[in-house]
Order: C-alpha cells, then structure tokens, then sequence
C-alpha cells in the first residue's frame, strides 16, 4: 500500500480555508484531521506542508493534446507532464484531431494511447458532426465526458451547421452537451472586408475585430435558446465577451443548472492591448478582446455566471505562430502555468481562493458528473496539489515542458510555483521536477 501523510496543509475546499492533516491509503483519501492531530500510519510518507496551500486537483475540461496525428505540436505524455507541472491532475481532450474523435472506435483508440502514456487522468469528447448522431446515441455516458459540438464555426472541418443535425444532437439528454460558439457568416464578412483593404499585412490586432463579439453573441445566444427548446444540457466553452454573459444565471453553485459557462485562463490574463508585443502567441478561437470584457469575465467569476475556469490548452509549432496573421494558426499552450496565474490574479484581488478549487475543481467535477474527484473528502481519489504561495519564479524556454517550447507568458515573473502534485496518491511532480512516476486513470461519470 502506497501511504502518505500530508501535514499542516491550508486546505482550500468546499468554501473555506483551514489547517488539517490528511491521510493518503494507496489511491484514495482515508482521513481529514484538524493539523496537530497526531495522524499515524505505519510505513507512511510524511510531507510537511507548513505555508503551503492544498488544493484538491486541477480538471481542466478543455484541452487539445494533439495525440493522434498532430504530435509535432504536442502529445498526449509531453501535455500531461506538463499539465502535472501546473498542478492538473485530470484532462478531457477535444475531438479535433487526425483522425478526428468522431466513432466510439477513435474514441477508445485515444484512451488506450492516454492509458500507456499518461502522466495524470484522462477523459476524451466525443466530436459531432452533420451525420454521426448514431454514433452518439451508441456512447456510453459513464464513459464519455460530452459531446463536442463546433456550432457556427470550426478550426477543422467540423461544423455542425444542418439544422436538423444540430436539433438532434440537442436532443440527447444523457450526455453533455459542449458548444464553441462562433457565427462563421459573421468571421468571414469580417475577414473580407478586413483583407480586402490590409490584403496579407492584416495585424493581429484585427483578431478579436475579425472573429468579433458580434460573432459571439449571436452564436452562443442561438445555442442557448436551442437548448431551452430541448431542455439540453448544455455547457458553452470559452466565453470572451461582455455581452454574452448576460445570457448566463448567477448561481454560487452549478449543481442544478441546464445551461453552465467556462471561461479560459488567457481571456482572465490577457487583454487586446497584449497584440501589440504579443502578437500571434495570443491569437486564440474565440480572440481576446477588450480590457471591459477580461474585467466582466472575472466579475462572472465572483457572481456565479461562469462556472468553471480552463485553459483551451492548444499548443502549435512556434515557426507556425510566426507565419503571417491570416495563416498562423490559433490556440496556445497554457497547461503549466493555469493555476500560478489564477494565483496571481489572487494576490492582486481579482478572485479568492476558495473561487479558485470552486472554479477549477468542484464546479467541474459538478458539471460533468465526475465520479469521486473534484474536492477533498474521505473516501474520494487522492488528487490533489500543493502550492507554494511565496515561491517567485519567472517562465522561461529552460522550464518548459510543451512540447512546442514556447509560451506566451514566457518573462513574465510569478509569486506562486507548483510543489507538489498528486494523482490517485502518486507523487508525479514535486520541487521542480516529474517524478517519472505514472498512476493515470479513466475519468468515470456518475450518470
């Protein structure tokens, strides 16, 4: 039995802040005590976690891995390891790959490469299209995370724009249902008329005007009243604007809500005024926008408007970030410094800590029904992380772990760094480094 003994840890779960000691046996979280308590357990590993905050693990329930057919940017074990660096311990990946995750065959394929190769959890979308809805009637919802709809535009070739098709997959009641919300009519007017004056000097800086708010607003609103049409479970990703999350119920938890929101750790850090230096290394799908948007984004976050924070994690090759605007492709990667910039935004008084496990952890274990994960409760898996509040460091090309090799946060100097992370009572990452050990699982839903 694999034992270990967390002390005097600042416990950050279910609301509150407070002193406990917790026992790992093997995979699983067999007691909370108040600090001091005088915990014991023959054979146990003790990690002293005096000044260190513990949260539960990270799920992040939109990443893009890469894995198969696009690992020159990135693969299922390079992001995992460096998902572990961030204090993530459970992934659910898009469907957007090569092939793409459209059959319960692809799907299972991706499973069996996380199974041998993962460093932390793993759940995979199934992707929709205009003519797959039996193959997602067929999933398994205890298996499957959500069904991935591209509604009004697409990276890929994935857009699911027959209304009949849209109507159907909507009407699957014992899955998620999980929307990137974009109106490609409205992209490419914007495109073209954009192109037409600037031709193929088009600066980055037209992003967020080319893919605009308009864009947004109009599909994310059109999902939603279908949603409410078919009562569907819906959950709409990476929100970007002011304006659509009007459409969204305050609510301090989302446990009961049809329709939730997500919002990614780029839109909460970065604002249009970051093109300027930035350029294509922030150009994301859906693009960050204006200062007012980052600040009603956040304010989401402390109403209950948005429920869950990620990270869209979307690595590239850097010669492909350094193409001209209109060819270089959009996404980033985020997975290794999600929770230190959450942190950040912390000790600037952006959001509580607290917000942050709700955000990141409870409210996606909530929303998609994950089984025995999310918080730090006797009986649930021992995924958690310890964060080290008043550990500076600053993100450099020699301490990353993308595959790719860059970020768009590299120079930027952190308060807070990742000391220890924990899956299923493993240590996969601790001081600065992996440990090379793996005890990855299967996320399972209770549906």
């Amino acid at each position: 039995m694999n034992n270990l003994l967390i002390k005097n840890a600042s416990v950050v779960n279910e609301g509150i802040v407070s002193l406990h000691d917790i026992l790992i046996e093997d995979d699983v979280i067999t007691k909370i005590l108040p600090a001091h308590h005088g915990v014991k357990s023959g054979g146990t590993r003790v990690i002293d976690a005096t000044g260190l905050y513990l949260f539960p693990g990270i799920i992040d329930d939109q990443v893009h891995f890469r894995e198969p057919g696009l690992t020159q940017k990135g693969d299922i074990a390079s992001e995992s390891a460096a998902a572990a660096a961030g204090g993530i311990t459970s992934f659910m990946d898009m469907p957007n790959t090569i092939p793409q995750t459209i059959t319960l065959q692809e799907l299972e394929h991706k499973n069996k490469i996380a199974s041998e190769s993962s460093v932390i959890n793993y759940a995979f979308y199934l992707g929709a299209t205009n003519d797959n809805i039996e193959e997602l009637r067929k999933a398994d919802p205890r298996e499957v995370c959500g069904i991935k709809v591209f509604m009004g535009a697409s990276t890929g070739n994935m857009l699911v724009d027959n209304p009949v098709a849209l109507a159907s997959i909507f009407s699957i009641k014992k899955i998620p249902i999980t929307c990137h919300c974009e109106e490609e009519s409205i992209i490419k007017e914007n495109f073209l008329a954009y192109h037409e004056e600037y031709g193929d000097d088009m600066s980055p800086a037209f992003h967020p005007l080319i893919r605009s708010r308009k864009a947004c607003f109009a599909s994310s609103s059109k999902a939603i009243n279908l949603a409410h049409s078919l009562d569907t479970k819906l959950h709409i990703l990476h929100l970007s604007t002011l304006e659509e999350i009007s459409l969204f119920e305050a609510r301090k938890t989302p446990a009961g809500k049809q329709i939730t929101a997500e919002v990614c750790v780029h839109h909460l850090w970065f604002d249009d005024s970051s093109y300027a230096t930035k350029g294509n290394l922030i150009k994301w799908n859906p693009a960050i926008k204006s200062d007012s948007d980052r600040q009603a984004l956040r304010e989401a976050l402390r109403n209950g408007r948005i429920d869950i924070i990620a990270t869209d994690h979307a690595p590239h090759t850097l010669q492909e970030k350094n193409y001209p605007y209109a060819k270089a492709p959009s996404g980033g990667p985020m997975v290794q410094h999600s929770l230190v910039v959450m942190m950040e935004l912390y000790r600037h008084g952006v959001i509580s800590l607290e917000n942050i496990a709700a955000k990141m952890c409870h409210n996606p274990a909530i929303v998609f029904n994950i089984k025995d994960r999310g918080y730090i409760r006797e009986g649930y898996k021992a995924d958690m992380v310890l964060v080290n509040p008043d550990s500076p460091w600053t993100v450099s090309k020699e301490n990353l772990l993308y595959k790719c090799g860059w970020s768009p946060l590299e120079g930027t100097k952190f308060s807070s760094s990742i000391h220890t992370t924990i899956v299923n009572g493993t240590i996969v990452y601790e001081k600065g480094q992996l440990t090379g050990m793996k005890a990855a699982k299967r996320l399972q839903f209770d549906r």
